[in-house]
């Protein structure tokens, strides 16, 4: 993630308020960007479609099927995200660029295959009752969707984060201009305009990349060889990102907490809608996580492997791995005290928050719950971070794959204890793995001297 630091060091040297309020407002643009974009593009269509002759019942169909969406096709193409990215890497660092772009035409290949075959069987199986034209739109939804995360993940190992929030903001612009174009066709036209936005958004993604990286041939499945397939990552990418839904499919799918929307999709009203209010608020936490991680860290995180390497005296060596975990316990101190701000500042402000959506305030307490749950995400987020950073990809697996049984055993847990304790199994489990994390963090740094050198 060179790319985002130097432009963070660049504004950062100017040693000057509005260059770190830019540093700062970069950093949650990029970090939060895309996230933000989709979640305010998808209930725009939503309050714009109200006014209309919209029904306010296919409003919920529209924005529950997209969820769902957004859900499954992040989930399934966590197998290939960080490993694709490592590979990626890699080939950049053995100054072989040119085999990156047939590779990820292969990949995308696929992607595309795989999630039409799946998409194919569950539209024909679980949705007999939905029209053909809604049937075909979340088809199509789902493997253009499926591309998508595909795309950005390669072009957020690329460095194109700029790219990357210009292409969502023009994408989910689309969006919302064809779904409230399309909106007198009913759910099917919402679904289409939401559709026809994302394709718009991967096409300027494939645009972008075959422009940067030009090649002799056009595909190729190198990122299979087991060689370069680091199945730890393959595994980390998938339990990442399921365990960060599973509370929410597991509020969907138990009857006392939802309701029945459409074909087989559900939805809990009681926990969709503090989780999406709650989640706007990692914006600080993550801006301030880039920063300290991309800036003060990876200074001397080059500075100590490049002592190893080039020779470097063992005091110098041992002064960068002191700054280093210096660094670490300072950026973690930080996300925590913004984010703390940040919740706090939701907390006074939530009632109004919630009058002003015409939201009830029996979602206040969750809302306070879920809020404290999204601030320990940024921690967890930073934590494995600095694991990927130093290659502790088995510890990463134990962690990403700890949080997946936790989060399961707890929320089954407060779902059986009832509504008091709702909210409280995704708060639990990440505590947990942040402590294990911190406790394999201490170790880690403890030993990294030893494990630098005697593991040549």
């Amino acid at each position: 993630m060179a790319g985002i630091g130097f432009e963070l060091r660049k504004l950062l040297k100017r040693d000057s308020l509005l260059g770190m309020m830019q540093a700062y407002a970069y950093a949650g643009i990029i970090s939060s960007g895309p996230w933000v974009l989709s979640i305010i593009g998808i209930l725009v269509i939503g309050l714009m479609s109200v006014s209309m002759v919209v029904p306010e019942f296919l409003i919920t169909q529209f924005q529950v099927s997209v969820t769902y969406l957004i859900a499954f096709s992040l989930t399934l193409t966590g197998f290939a995200q960080l490993a694709f990215t490592r590979f990626t890497a890699d080939r950049l660092f053995e100054k072989r660029a040119n085999v990156i772009l047939p590779n990820f035409n292969g990949l995308l290949m696929w992607v595309t295959l795989l999630t039409g075959l799946f998409g194919t069987l569950v539209i024909i199986f679980l949705f007999p009752n939905q029209s053909i034209m809604y049937r075909l739109l979340m088809l199509a939804g789902f493997v253009v969707m499926s591309d998508i995360w595909i795309a950005t993940i390669f072009l957020s190992g690329m460095k194109q984060y700029k790219a990357i929030v210009s292409l969502f903001a023009i994408g989910y612009g689309s969006t919302v201009l064809f779904a409230l174009l399309l909106r007198p066709y009913g759910l099917e036209g919402l679904l289409g305009g939401f559709v026809l936005g994302q394709f718009i958004l991967l096409i300027g993604m494939v645009i972008l990349i075959l422009r940067n990286y030009p090649s002799d041939y056009f595909i190729a499945f190198d990122f299979m060889d087991k060689r370069y397939l680091f199945w730890s990552l393959v595994w980390v990418g998938f339990f990442y990102n399921f365990g960060l839904w599973l509370d929410k499919f597991m509020f969907w799918f138990y009857e006392p907490t939802s309701q029945a929307i459409i074909g087989p999709l559900r939805a809990s009203l009681i926990y969709d809608i503090p989780v999406f209010l709650a989640y706007l608020s990692i914006i600080p936490g993550m801006a301030v996580f880039l920063v300290k991680m991309e800036t003060d860290f990876v200074e001397f995180y080059d500075n100590f492997y490049n002592a190893v390497r080039d020779g470097g005296s063992l005091e110098y060596i041992e002064e960068m791995r002191n700054e280093m975990v210096f660094t670490v316990r300072q950026g973690i101190y930080q996300i925590i005290k913004i984010q703390s701000i940040a919740a706090l500042t939701v907390f006074v402000a939530g009632e109004i928050i919630l009058n002003t959506l015409h939201i009830s305030l029996l979602y206040l307490p969750l809302l306070f719950v879920n809020l404290i749950s999204v601030g320990l995400q940024v921690v967890f987020l930073g934590v494995l971070n600095v694991f990927f950073y130093l290659d502790k990809r088995r510890i990463v697996l134990v962690l990403t794959g700890l949080f997946v049984i936790l989060n399961g055993v707890f929320t089954g847990l407060t779902l059986y204890l009832g509504p008091k304790f709702y909210g409280y199994g995704l708060a639990a489990a990440l505590l947990i793995c942040i402590m294990l994390g911190f406790r394999y963090l201490d170790k880690v740094f403890d030993e990294l001297e030893y494990r630098t050198f005697m593991l040549q």
